[in-house]
């Protein structure tokens, strides 16, 4: 996946005038700090250098996950065309980038965000090279939504790892009240990640919510520990995000748990694809997640003609429909 040439422009601009050096520093310890999952009461964008620092670290893989995600609900449900965006822990706006670059419909958007560098950094990347209507309003996600208008899309993409376990379902209950039409979440994909998303899922279920995206169906997820269920995005990487992650490679993998529901059902899904496919020669051994609830391995050969060569072009994370 590249990012849009717009957003490629604006980062490179803003990111070409700071010394890699500390990009690289900034993105290292603020990389320690998702990755320990740290809640101290500090705001991991906590000032202009650490909002730079995800710009070159972060940001590119997190716009995958999240580009990613979106394209799946644009998949399931192709008469999807939202025109309002209400995204909740917004950081400098990768979700807006993101969300526009997959629905053309999009015109307005609003962007709540805690962090006042996030939030200033996020305004001016948006007046490089997006025509949605935007509005950005500092607030914390947990206590400033009473004044929020109901959206067609509502997201919240890696928020739930940052609060303390016993805001989370009050957050997600009250995001799904001001969802219009689908509401997508968005985790890190850990195993801790994908227990947040499965909380959501168990929750959104039991308030009314209809799965989009990723499951094929509703029943108990099958999935059980030391497993998780993730998905893998890889993204091409500018010189400044290779150098900032110190990379040898052109391009990074983001491994990210999601969860899409929607207001009205979609077709079900025959299942979805959760590992790399296996090839051999003449067969292909699929890990699949199926409608009755089961997880399944599929070994498809190459005597099975049409579904043989669909099997070969399928990769992690893809559905059959």
């Amino acid at each position: 996946m590249q990012l849009p040439a717009a957003l490629r422009q604006a980062l490179d601009a803003r990111l070409d005038r700071h010394a890699i050096d500390d990009l690289r520093s900034g993105g290292e310890r603020l990389s320690g700090r998702y990755r320990a999952e740290i809640r101290d009461g500090r705001q991991h964008l906590d000032g202009e250098p650490a909002v730079l620092a995800y710009l070159a670290a972060r940001m590119p893989a997190t716009f995958a996950a999240i580009r990613a995600s979106l394209e799946e609900v644009a998949l399931r449900r192709p008469d999807f065309a939202p025109e309002t965006l209400l995204d909740i822990g917004a950081g400098p706006g990768t979700v807006l980038w993101a969300a526009s670059d997959a629905f053309d419909s999009l015109c307005e958007a609003t962007l709540m965000e805690a962090s006042a560098p996030a939030l200033a950094v996020g305004q001016a990347l948006a007046q490089e090279g997006l025509a949605v209507a935007t509005r950005w309003v500092r607030g914390d996600a947990t206590a400033d939504l009473a004044e929020r208008a109901p959206a067609d899309l509502v997201t919240l993409a890696y928020v739930l790892d940052e609060l303390p376990p016993e805001a989370r379902a009050p957050l997600v209950s009250r995001l799904w009240r001001l969802t219009r039409d689908v509401l997508v979440i968005v985790e890190p994909g850990t195993p801790a990640g994908w227990r947040r998303i499965l909380a959501a899922r168990e929750q959104l279920l039991a308030e009314g919510a209809h799965l989009l995206a990723p499951c094929p169906h509703a029943k108990v997820c099958p999935v059980a520990a030391p497993d998780w269920c993730h998905f893998a995005q890889r993204v091409a990487r500018s010189r400044a995000h290779r150098l900032a992650k110190r990379g040898t490679v052109p391009y990074e993998d983001e491994k990210f748990a999601y969860l899409a529901v929607a207001r009205q059902p979609a077709v079900p899904l025959t299942a979805r694809v959760l590992a790399s496919p296996r090839s051999g020669s003449g067969k292909v051994r699929l890990k699949l997640c199926t409608p009755d609830g089961q997880m399944r391995e599929r070994l498809v050969t190459k005597r099975e003609g049409e579904m043989f060569r669909a099997a070969r072009r399928l990769d992690w994370g893809d559905a059959l429909e």
